[in-house]
């Protein structure tokens, strides 16, 4: 899958599964820029990877829950690159409690994160992408948006919100030709998720049919995938990567 001179923006790419799709569209032939809040070196050794391909990369800090924030980024990828063509929606945060412990905090910073982020820069890339009739925006969301999590009332919400975000934004953007899918992770083993205690990953595994949880590049990959002209017919899609485990 080529993604040749192709610009794309990563939110929350500093870490986790974030570098591993600025990596993998990079690879791919992408330039690509990401935001970091706190993550600064982590977000210049990617920087610094991307440039090794051959590529173009920017780092830029910005916190995703503002929205002038995403509009200042938006612009200045446009005027360092050229033009923007991909946009994906990683960044998010969990802050969680049982729904009687739950301070109002918590569920403002997570939905102000998780789902304000994501329309904050979609929101930015919107009226280039309907300019130039092409784009591509991928939503990273997860099962416990479909199926819900005990403890996390304010993350299930905030990915369930992308869910109905990703399809109203695709019926609203298809006439331009842009594509609007999200991709919905399981347990991922990320740098974070191996330092949990080995019987929350155990029981991860055992939800999942095929007995092991995915890496980071297994929803890489299909960032990829949807970034190219192979899914050029597919939009306002869900698609779970998790070894079957909401199944």
């Amino acid at each position: 899958m080529n993604l040749k001179d192709k610009n794309a923006i990563v939110t929350g790419g500093s870490i986790g599964i974030g570098t591993s799709i600025v990596k993998a569209l990079a690879q791919a032939g992408a330039n690509v820029a990401l935001n970091y809040r706190r993550h600064a070196d982590e977000a210049n050794e990617v920087v610094a990877e991307i440039e090794k391909l051959g590529r173009k990369g920017l780092a830029i800090q910005a916190d995703v829950s503002s929205y002038d924030a995403a509009m200042e980024m938006v612009k200045k990828v446009v005027d360092e690159f050229g033009s923007i063509d991909i946009l994906v929606c990683n960044a998010g945060i969990n802050r969680d409690a049982t729904i009687w412990k739950m301070e109002e905090q918590q569920w403002d910073d997570v939905m102000n994160t998780n789902l304000k982020g994501y329309f904050n820069y979609i929101h930015a890339v919107a009226p280039y992408f309907r300019e130039q009739n092409h784009g591509r925006i991928i939503n990273i969301t997860s099962i416990n948006g479909m199926r819900g999590k005990f403890g996390q009332s304010n993350y299930a919400a905030s990915k369930a919100g992308i869910i109905g975000l990703t399809k109203t934004v695709a019926r609203e953007l298809g006439r331009s030709q842009v594509t609007v899918n999200a991709i919905a992770p399981g347990m991922i083993l990320t740098d974070m998720a191996k330092k949990l205690d080995q019987k929350w990953l155990d029981i991860a595994i055992n939800e999942t049919v095929l007995g092991k949880l995915g890496e980071p590049e297994d929803v890489a990959n299909l960032v990829v995938f949807f970034a190219s002209d192979f899914s050029g017919h597919i939009t306002g899609q869900v698609v779970s990567v998790d070894g079957g485990q909401y199944i």
